[in-house]
């Protein structure tokens, strides 16, 4: 009793030491008069259980002002300007420590690494992989893969049955990704089922990732804890990357019975896997093994799901505003009609369409995949922003869906989809949206993959409202819509009843 006594003792007198530091730095801070929720100063808890809620994005937009407090040293910013102080091109605010979490302890990924210098050299090893004009020579695999969705939608709309497009959507995103990053697709559009467990084990390393993050000191611990619990499975990322090491020692197996170590095979649409190997052959010391797993693991761990996510969004929004959908069949007819647009929707035709165009900068800016800041630490000497003072070592963020509600630059209609916003002749008002639309992020941290989603969802958004008619299976009620944010804001549900429209082919000759 005596020993356990003092043991409550010594984690009392803790506490109390614990309070009294907060206090102090509460009076002290010059950032006192920010204002927040009353928990929020004094503890991260209270950003931990509104995050555990699944609803960080609705939560941050309704408490905001220019600066709002969310935890004793982290807070949301609101304001346009703050954008390119704090993500801009050579910046020095380097990302927080929740990102720690996003990896294997002591193992490393572009996504997470923290060092702006080494994020920097690695990034311009795997940039040219992920370029635009690279990504083009892709678009066959796209297409097979959107072939086989639109079977699969036709043979549940014979069958009657709800189709669950967020699955569904995912399944596409996921044999797409497979199909560019591996040459081969993962086979979920032909089963419709979750392949070995690579979509819960992916959620659950979403789950895991953000909420640990706002603890990461305790991200070693967990992390071992989890592992150990989850046997050979493996927990989350760790399942992704065996994975991937699975096929890139197939890989290397093929290159070297094909005498190709060293060497590109030639042809555009080498798999990632292909070229990322060649680099490392090369120069094993520049582009390490570790950047080979990265460049994988980063498209089989994010470019599903941030791809699935959006092609839900921007599918919903359209369901739910009849009048827009059918504006963007009108344009899809009238192009098809002049001959600008074949059966295969073709990227460089697509780019030509302001309707679609404009749906898809609304569907990303109404839903952008990630939910939460998009947390940096003020560097050494401190910074201004909103005019007032963040000493260095503030964990600063700017959560895209509180910029893309920003009355003062999309208008007092923010909260509506309305694509007609990019259309306007308003120079000045356009080029304000654009730089306030950051649904792949902004400067040097930019999604690295943002173009593979931007070819998948621009050919295959204007292919299925094309080719099929979609119903809410809950009847009238288009408003039926629930996500849940963890990192990424997912639907959880959005099941609706599909059918054949009649089409007419369009001559490729």
């Amino acid at each position: 009793m005596l020993a356990l006594g003092i043991f409550l003792s010594g984690v009392g007198a803790l506490a109390l030491i614990y309070i009294v530091q907060r206090v102090i730095h509460f009076i002290l801070s010059p950032l006192r008069s920010v204002p927040g929720p009353f928990l929020a100063r004094c503890t991260d808890v209270w950003y931990l259980w509104q995050v555990r809620k699944g609803d960080w994005e609705v939560r941050n937009i309704e408490l905001h002002r220019p600066i709002i407090r969310y935890g004793p040293n982290r807070y949301s910013i609101a304001d346009p300007d703050a954008l390119g102080t704090i993500y801009g091109h050579g910046t020095r605010f380097a990302k927080s420590s929740w990102y720690d979490v996003w990896m294997t302890p002591g193992g490393w990924n572009l996504f997470a690494d923290r060092s702006i210098q080494r994020h920097a050299s690695a990034r311009r090893q795997l940039q040219s992989t992920y370029s635009m004009t690279s990504l083009v020579s892709y678009e066959p695999y796209v297409d097979q893969c959107a072939d086989i969705f639109s079977r699969r939608l036709a043979e549940m709309g014979e069958e009657g049955v709800a189709v669950n497009m967020g699955h569904w959507m995912q399944c596409y995103a996921f044999d797409v990704i497979g199909q560019i990053t591996y040459g081969e697709r993962i086979g979920f559009l032909d089963h419709g089922v979750d392949i070995g467990g690579m979509m819960r084990a992916i959620e659950s390393s979403l789950a895991y990732g953000t909420l640990m993050g706002i603890y990461a000191r305790f991200h070693r611990f967990a992390f071992a804890v989890m592992s150990f619990l989850a046997g050979k499975k493996g927990a989350g990322r760790e399942f992704i990357e065996r994975l991937s090491k699975s096929r890139i020692a197939e890989e290397q197996d093929k290159r070297k019975a094909a005498g190709l170590e060293g060497k590109q095979a030639g042809i555009g649409a080498e798999p990632f896997v292909s070229k990322f190997l060649a680099k490392y052959e090369r120069d094993p010391e520049t582009f390490s093994m570790a950047h080979v797993m990265a460049g994988c693991t980063a498209n089989m761990a994010a470019g599903s799901d941030t791809t699935g996510v959006t092609l839900s969004a921007i599918l919903y929004f359209l369901l739910k505003h009849p009048e827009c959908l059918r504006k963007l069949r009108e344009e899809i007819e009238e192009y098809r009609a002049k001959g600008l647009l074949s059966d295969s929707f073709a990227f460089k035709e697509t780019q030509q369409m302001p309707y679609l165009q404009a749906v898809f900068k609304e569907g990303l800016r109404m839903h952008p995949a990630t939910g939460l800041p998009m947390e940096r630490v003020v560097p050494e000497g401190g910074a201004t922003i909103c005019n007032r003072f963040f000493p260095e070592g503030t964990i600063v963020g700017i959560n895209s869906w509180v910029a893309h509600r920003n009355t003062e630059v999309f208008g007092a209609d923010a909260d509506e989809f309305r694509p007609e916003r990019w259309l306007t002749s308003d120079g000045d008002k356009l080029a304000a949206m654009s730089r306030q639309w950051i649904p792949f992020g902004m400067g040097s941290r930019t999604c690295i993959g943002r173009h593979i989603s931007t070819l998948e969802i621009n050919k295959l958004i204007p292919r299925v409202v094309h080719g099929f008619d979609f119903e809410h299976s809950s009847g009238d009620s288009r408003d039926k819509w629930s996500t849940l944010n963890c990192w990424f804001v997912k639907p959880q549900r959005f099941e609706v009843e599909v059918k054949a429209r009649k089409t007419t082919a369009v001559s490729q000759g």
